[in-house]
This record gives structure tokens, C-alpha cells and sequence, in this order.
């Protein structure tokens, strides 16, 4: 989660404008940039679409220093008042409680006073009886107790429970809560006190201080977060500062400004602390019999609940706008949690209702005609080839369409060949359905899918160790601020890091590290949407030039006779893959002619991208030692099969090392693409299908007769459209939109 985000969900709703104005000095940020890079023009802020001038000044942190001074005095006022405030509420809360001890168990018809509380309920669900309600107010002369009585049910809520009970509390939180309060009290030895006694009385001032003691507890927490947040946002943009203006003032500007002001120095940390065990210690000695672990638990417990009740709509739409995807320039509506439905080609009345017919449904209709008359009418000889013939059009049908997810139509294909028992035995004798299932599902987890999810923790080391951004970054900084030495850099980064993170993911890191080129390009520019095309472009060349890079690699090498290891592959794929990148790139340069000035006068200058100066970690070097071995075990696999069996066998090794070494946890696990496994699984189980039932042998004879007398080439020139086709519908739901469009570029 970016920290914009984070501070939004973290801030208490109350005191939002005395936070740190991150997103308003990240503008100011991209500003000096601008500036920095020798354009004294009004500049356009690509994230916010904003548009201010800059005052010509030699130094950028001249400039920056008065903006943070300003936020820090902001956030030292705020804190100063605050902390006084809280501090002598606990102050008088302490004397409060002194008091009521010396007041003694006889209430003489009067409770100790508070003016806050006059409108406040009592917890209901931990009154004596559900006849009588009792509401405490207080005044500065003495106690006064209204008794009246309800007819309201019970309302029962995490921080009303029992919080006398003791004995049932230590068991646990989520215990079951008696149904009165006299039999939740345990037996007090020693001399009884307000504390301690089961009378009404001390039965009311227990629950006041419950909750005086509870809203401080939570109050004092919240400066304490604030004090946490704003500390860690001085430290965030001054690092975004650095990066971009390339300065070096985080280090000195937080040890001797940030750490040195009032509300984040040790003292003021110190005093917080005490103040909230000071608070613990209350409510130990108030309401939980002085047992301090359970008060502990029990004040968290009503911080949590507080943060839940405060905080839940935000969080619930954060979390499903990520789940969406939704693009991050995207407002989230306020209230919806799931986009509306599309509109439909027409509508259906019905007595249960209007349906709503879509393209897809359409499709889907479509694909179970095709298939209900393929399998009725005999298309191919022999039944177990006819039937695989039905399931091999039905599934590319409806892969081609889209109809339903690409991994779920995969799906289809073990059920079709078990149920429709299209597989046949070594002898051409249809098997059972118990044998089929268990050949079908051995099949589809071949060393093929091992090798597929070995690729995945790779690419996901690489990727969470930053290593891919560390050599990128390295890479990119020698190419200089020549626009076309800039473009053949990318493509060939891009095409690189799509062979070992898939192409994938490669053009989306990429696209991140471009913001800072596009923010500094003059308006109208052909370079932005050339570089941008120039990646996507390159990330697909680099799907070709790795077996792990692309499910359709895999499944290829799995399907050669003799195999192939990947020395082979790669003797083929790169060279091609690199005529590719260089015919690509003079064509870009053609058409788009990216160097020069949109005004027509002279070329422009591409912004330098420094490497990142974090020196390697030892996990790092952990990480980059394993890949590295890893490959060279994938590229001899031929050569040692005797002793690891199968490329699959080695697919292992980065899935035991990452994973028992903690680089990668179990949420990492999670976020693999299972989608494309089980479409690889599918498409797996589809071949073998069409192989056992003998509809490949009748599939040959058809092909032969149809490009009998045609040469090689007009062979290739046929097939070719088709398989391109098929690549295209494939990768239309895997290839993410680039994250944003520069706005000083014209559209592809």
C-alpha cells in the first residue's frame, strides 16, 4: 500500500488537517524536478493535474526545507495542545480515582462527578437486570443517581462485555457473558472496597470509570499514532526527494530538524508511554481486580473495536479497488463496493424477472450448440475421436471468446475427457472412467507445471528483493540522455526482464520507472507513447526467449522429440529475439521520430536515471546465487538427468530456498498466477486427450491431404494466422494497461 493511502487510512478523521500535507510536498517535489531539469515553464503535475510556476533558484533544497519547516510547525502546535490536554485529564482522572477510594462504599445518594457524561448510556449489556437501567450523570457538587427504567433490548458490542468478570475473562475474551452482574463477581478475599464490593453502588462507579478510563486510553493512543505516522511521513517524502532531485538531505534534515522537535523526541515519546501505563494501571486497579494482563487485553481490545468502527467503510472500498484493479488514477465512489454490471444487447421479460442477454451469454449459448452437434453427428472416425474433436472445438471456441475465464474452461477439459471416456489404453481399448481419471489428472501435473511455478518463484524473488530494479536502474544509467540510446535501453531491459519476472510483469516495472522521464518531457512530444510502445513491444520479444518466460514455451519444450534443454533454446531464441528488438526499435524511430522537439527546433534531452546506491544485502546476494545456479542446472538438465530426472526435479530447488529461508512467505504463495497453471494444466490435458483418442492420428491424415504439393513456406503462411490469432485471445486478459498515459503526450 503507497503511503498516501496508508496515511489516509491511518489518520484519525478529526485531525486530518493537522497531518503532514504528503500528497501537497509530493507535488512540490515533481515540481523542483521540472525545475531542476532547466525548464522555467509552468509545469502540469501528471498525478494531480495541477499546474503552478516555480521561482528560478539555484538550489532545490532551498526551496524544500521551508515547506517542511512549515509542516513540522504545523504538527509541534498541534501535538503541544494536545498533549497538555490529555496529560491533565489523566491528571485529574488519577486525583478522580484517589477521591472515590477516600469516599468509601456509601454513596449517601450521590456519585463523584464528570459534566462530560450526562447524555452517555450505560453498558447495557453488563447491567444487574434487564428491568433496570441505570444512567450516571455527574455534576461538580457531588453524585447524583437517576434510576429509570427500560423497555430497550439488550445491545451487545466487543467493549460491553463483562468487563468484571474475571474469573471467565482470564479463561477468555470471547467468553460467555452471565446473564446478570451478580453472577459474574468472584469472591474478593481481604477487606472490601469500591473496587472490589458487589453493591449497585460500586457496581456504577466501576462502570463510569470503565469508560472514562477506556475514551482516554483511546485518545492517548491516537496522539501516539499521529506522533508515529507523521514521523514516518517526514522520512517518506524526504526519501522521494532524494530520489528525484538527487539530494541527500533525508539523513541530515530528520537527525537534525525532525528527531530534534518536540513531538518526536525521546521525552515525548517517554511521556506518552507513561501516560498510557499510568491508564493500564487504572483500569487495573478499577474494573479488572488487579489483574493487569487482563486489563491489558481488555483496553486494546476497545482501541481495536474503536479503529474497526471508525475505519471499516475505508478500508472495505481500499481493499476493493485493489481486488478490482482499478487503475490508481481512478477516484473510489464513495459507498460502492463493486462495479455495475455492462449493459446488455437486449433485454428478456420473464415472470421471475427481466434478463439481461450480453455478448457473452450469447457465446456461451453458441458453444453448447456447437458441441451438443458435434458430438451428435459423426465429424471424425471412430467415437473417442469424434467425441475429443467436440471438446477440442468447444474449449477453443469458447477460449477464443471469452466467454468464461480462460482457467475455468481449462477446467472443462478433465471433466469432458473423463465423463465422455474419450481416453483409450496402450491397446486402443476406451478406458473406465475410475482409470481415465487417474491418467488424466497424472498427466496434467507434469514436470511441465513444476517448471511453470519454479518461473513464478523466481520472478517473485527477484521482484520482492528489488534485485530486477537494482540491475535495471543500473543498466538504464548508461544509456545517457540520447533519446534513441534511452529507447534501444528499455526495449532491451524490457525484453530481458519478461525472459526471468514474464512478460507480464516486466512492462509494468518498467512503466515505474519511467514516470520521472515522462514528468520532464516538453508537451506534445512523440517520445512518451514511443517509449511506451517500445516496451510492450520488447516484453513481448522477451516472451519468446525464455522456456519459463511464457506457458506456450513450456508446453512446446515438454511436446519436442528429441528433447531440448535450454543451451539450445537459447542458441535459438536470442538471436532471433535480438534481430527482433534492433528491427523494432529502427521502426519506432521511423515512425515516430522521437528525438525531436515538439516546436520542431532541435532535439530533446532525456532526464538521466542515477542507479540505485543501496549496496547489496546478504539476501540479495542469497537470492541472485540461486537463480544463477538454478539456470545453469536448467540450461545442462540433459546432461545430468541421471541424476535430477527432470527440469521439473530442479524447479524445486528456489521453491525449497526461498521459501525455508524466508524470502518468500506463504502470502507470496498466494499471489502466484494460478490462473495461467490451470490454463497451462487445461491445455496439457487437451493434448494428451486428443493424442490417447486417436483424433491426432486422424487430424494428420486430414492436414497432409490438405497441404499436399504446397512448399514449406505456403505451409507456414497458413498456419501462422491461426496460431497468432489464438496467441492474441490468450494474452488479451494477461497483458495489464499501462498504469498511466503521460498527459504532455498525444495519444497512440
Amino acid at each position: 500500500m503507497k503511503f498516501s493511502s496508508s496515511l489516509k487510512f491511518n489518520a484519525v478523521s478529526d485531525w486530518w488537517d493537522e497531518y503532514i500535507a504528503y500528497d501537497s510536498l509530493k507535488r512540490h517535489i515533481y515540481q523542483l524536478e521540472k525545475e531542476q531539469h532547466g525548464e522555467g515553464i509552468p509545469y502540469r503535475d501528471v498525478e494531480a493535474n495541477e499546474q503552478s510556476n516555480l521561482l528560478g533558484q539555484s538550489s532545490t533544497d532551498a526551496i524544500f526545507e521551508p515547506l517542511l519547516d512549515k509542516e513540522l510547525k504545523k504538527i509541534t502546535l498541534f501535538y503541544e495542545g494536545q498533549e497538555k490536554e490529555l496529560l491533565d485529564l489523566v491528571t485529574q482522572l488519577e486525583v478522580l480515582v484517589a477521591n472515590q477510594e477516600d469516599a468509601g462504599l456509601f454513596d449517601d445518594g450521590r456519585y463523584l462527578d464528570d459534566p462530560d457524561d450526562d447524555d452517555e448510556e450505560d453498558d447495557e449489556s453488563i447491567s444487574r437486570s434487564p428491568e433496570r437501567r441505570r444512567r450516571i450523570s455527574f455534576t461538580r457538587h457531588g453524585l447524583s443517581r437517576e434510576a429509570t427504567t427500560s423497555s430497550r433490548p439488550h445491545r451487545l458490542s466487543i467493549s460491553s462485555v463483562d468487563t468484571i468478570d474475571n474469573e471467565r475473562m482470564s479463561r477468555s475474551l470471547a467468553g460467555k457473558i452471565g446473564d446478570t452482574i451478580r453472577d459474574s463477581f468472584i469472591s474478593i478475599s481481604g477487606p472490601e472496597t469500591i473496587w472490589t464490593s458487589k453493591s449497585n453502588y460500586a457496581y456504577d462507579t466501576r462502570l463510569l470509570f470503565k469508560r472514562k478510563i477506556t475514551t482516554l486510553y483511546v485518545s492517548v493512543s491516537n496522539l501516539k499514532s499521529y506522533v508515529e505516522v507523521n514521523q514516518s511521513g517526514f522520512r517518506k517524502i524526504l526519501k522521494k526527494y532524494d530520489k528525484v532531485t538527487y539530494s541527500e538531505l533525508k539523513d541530515r534534515y530528520m537527525h537534525q530538524v525532525v528527531e530534534t522537535a518536540y513531538p518526536f523526541t525521546h521525552d515525548s515519546k517517554d511521556r506518552l508511554k507513561d501516560a498510557i501505563q499510568c491508564l493500564v494501571d487504572l483500569y487495573t486497579k478499577c474494573v479488572t481486580f488487579n489483574d493487569r494482563n487482563l486489563a491489558v487485553q481488555q483496553l486494546k481490545l476497545h482501541q481495536r473495536e474503536n479503529i474497526a468502527w471508525e475505519r471499516d467503510t475505508v478500508w472495505r472500498q481500499m481493499i476493493a479497488q485493489q481486488r478490482r484493479g482499478d487503475v490508481e488514477d481512478e477516484p473510489m465512489t464513495i459507498g460502492a463496493l463493486f462495479k455495475p454490471p455492462g449493459p446488455g444487447l437486449f433485454f428478456i421479460p420473464t415472470p421471475l424477472g427481466t434478463i439481461r442477454v450480453t455478448k457473452k451469454m450469447i457465446f456461451k449459448i453458441i458453444a453448447g450448440i456447437i458441441f451438443v452437434a458435434l458430438l451428435n453427428f459423426p465429424v471424425m472416425e471412430g467415437k473417442e475421436a469424434n467425441r475429443c474433436f467436440a471438446i477440442l472445438i468447444f474449449c477453443t471456441f469458447l477460449w477464443a471468446t471469452e466467454a468464461i475465464a480462460l482457467f475455468v474452461t481449462s477446467m472443462f477439459v478433465p471433466l469432458l475427457l473423463v465423463v465422455l471416456q474419450v481416453i483409450r489404453d496402450d491397446t486402443g481399448k476406451t478406458m473406465t472412467r475410475q482409470a481415465a481419471t487417474k491418467w488424466v489428472f497424472s498427466q496434467m501435473f507434469s514436470p511441465t507445471i513444476m517448471l511453470l511455478i519454479g518461473g513464478f518463484t523466481i520472478s517473485s524473488a527477484l521482484s520482492k528483493t528489488n534485485i530486477d530494479r537494482v540491475l535495471i536502474t543500473k543498466v538504464l544509467s548508461l544509456a545517457g540522455s540520447r533519446p534513441s540510446t534511452v529507447l534501444l535501453a528499455f526495449m532491451g531491459v524490457s525484453c530481458f526482464a519478461s525472459m526471468w519476472i514474464s512478460n507480464v510483469a516486466a512492462p509494468t516495472l518498467c512503466f515505474t520507472l519511467i514516470r520521472p522521464i515522462l514528468r520532464n518531457l516538453p508537451s506534445k512530444s512523440a517520445f512518451g507513447p514511443c517509449l511506451i510502445l517500445a516496451i510492450a513491444l520488447a516484453a513481448n520479444i522477451g516472451g519468446q526467449s525464455s522456456p519459463i518466460s511464457s506457458p506456450q514455451n513450456l508446453i512446446a519444450l515438454q511436446a519436442m522429440d528429441p528433447p531440448l534443454d535450454w543451451a539450445r533454446w537459447f542458441a535459438v531464441a536470442l538471436p532471433v529475439s535480438g534481430i527482433s528488438i534492433v528491427l523494432i526499435w529502427g521502426m519506432l524511430l521511423l515512425s515516430y521520430r522521437p528525438a525531436r522537439s515538439p516546436d520542431g527546433d532541435g532535439e530533446i534531452e532525456i532526464k538521466h536515471i542515477r542507479p540505485m546506491r543501496e549496496p547489496f544485502t546478504h539476501k540479495q546476494w542469497w537470492v541472485t546465487i540461486v537463480c544463477l545456479v538454478t539456470i545453469a542446472l536448467w540450461c545442462v538438465a540433459h546432461e545430468i538427468e541421471d541424476y535430477v530426472g527432470d527440469m521439473g526435479v530442479i524447479a524445486i530447488l528456489p521453491l525449497v530456498a526461498f521459501f525455508s529461508t524466508g524470502v518468500l512467505k506463504k502470502d507470496d504463495f498466494d499471489h502466484f498466477m494460478w490462473t495461467i497453471v490451470f490454463l497451462a494444466m487445461g491445455g496439457i490435458a487437451l493434448g494428451k486427450g486428443v493424442m490417447s483418442s486417436g483424433l491426432l492420428e486422424v487430424m494428420d491424415v486430414i492436414i497432409r491431404d490438405l497441404v499436399d504439393g504446397l512448399s514449406l513456406y505456403a505451409v507456414v503462411m497458413i498456419l501462422s494466422p491461426v496460431v497468432l490469432v489464438r496467441h492474441d485471445r490468450s494474452h488479451s486478459n494477461e497483458k495489464p494497461k499501462p498504469p498511466f498515459r503521460s498527459r504532455s503526450s498525444p495519444p497512440l
